[in-house]
């Protein structure tokens, strides 16, 4: 299965394209990286990862320039699933939850 994200703004109820969004290992070592599409969408990452905590690293300096970056780490323990990891952003503040 694979590993997906979504940037939206919060503040405009619109998706953040142009985003770069590196996919890394706990250690850092990155896997993959991306942009955000005209949807704030990348979908596609994981395939033949093994199980392990990642990290999505959000460049988002020039979308909300308090938060330069965003970095979410997540558990992802059963390859066999598919993980959707989003970002709500707004100048000030961000969240996250696990999506489907």
């Amino acid at each position: 299965m694979t590993i997906s994200t979504h940037v939206l703004d919060a503040a405009r109820g619109r998706p953040f394209a142009g985003i770069a969004v590196s996919l890394q290992r706990r250690d850092g070592t990155e896997v993959a990286n991306a942009e955000t599409n005209t949807d704030g969408r990348i979908t596609g990452w994981g395939e033949g990862l093994e199980a392990g905590v990642y990290r999505l690293v959000f460049d988002t300096a020039q979308a909300a320039p308090f938060f330069p970056e965003v970095v979410l780490t997540f558990d992802y323990s059963d390859p066999a699933q598919h993980y959707h990891v989003p970002l709500l952003l707004s100048p000030f503040a961000y969240s996250t939850y696990r999506g489907s």
